[in-house]
């Protein structure tokens, strides 16, 4: 085991620094890449043959730069995963629009069909149960959500006020 030279490990450094920033193409990750380098080198000196110190050391800086582009592009994967969800979870704007337009339809029903409307459609309610939680009979809760469905149509302007005719054979 050769012990450590200091010297010639200055004197390496500027080559080493070329050779990062070639790679790099980009001086602080060139720096990273030379630093990084001489912590493992130094702390596997011990673990070092006999040879060229510089292609020892170049060997180090280039496995280094090659696991960095690996652990980027690992990363850069998962970071791009989480993006894609971000952006497929966020409503667009004309669903926004859509949305806010369609619940100021809904404020303007009247507070009885409202709250068949709700009951009915949106919690699932059966006629009876609503009937029973509103304590109406049946067929006023059948009317008024007939009645709601109508006018929140024609507030949204989905559909026609009428409605059509059909033909009985």
């Amino acid at each position: 085991m050769n012990p450590i030279n200091d010297d010639d490990l200055r004197e390496l450094l500027p080559a080493l620094r070329r050779f990062a920033l070639w790679l790099a193409r980009d001086a602080a990750t060139a720096d990273d890449l030379v630093q990084t380098c001489m912590e493992k080198a130094l702390s596997r000196w011990a673990s070092r043959r006999d040879g060229d110190l510089k292609a020892w050391l170049f060997s180090i800086l280039y496995r280094q730069f090659i696991d960095d582009k690996r652990r980027a592009k690992r990363w850069g994967r998962l970071f791009d995963a989480f993006r894609r969800d971000d952006l497929a979870q966020e409503p667009s704007a004309e669903d926004t629009y859509a949305a806010r337009s369609a619940l100021g339809s809904f404020d303007q029903l009247s507070d009885d069909q409202r709250a068949v409307l709700l009951m009915v459609t949106v919690e699932g309610l059966s006629y009876e149960e609503t009937a029973a939680a509103l304590n109406l009979p049946l067929g006023t809760v059948m009317s008024r959500l007939s009645r709601a469905r109508k006018a929140y149509r024609e507030l949204t302007g989905n559909g026609s006020s009428t409605t059509a005719l059909r033909r009985v054979k």
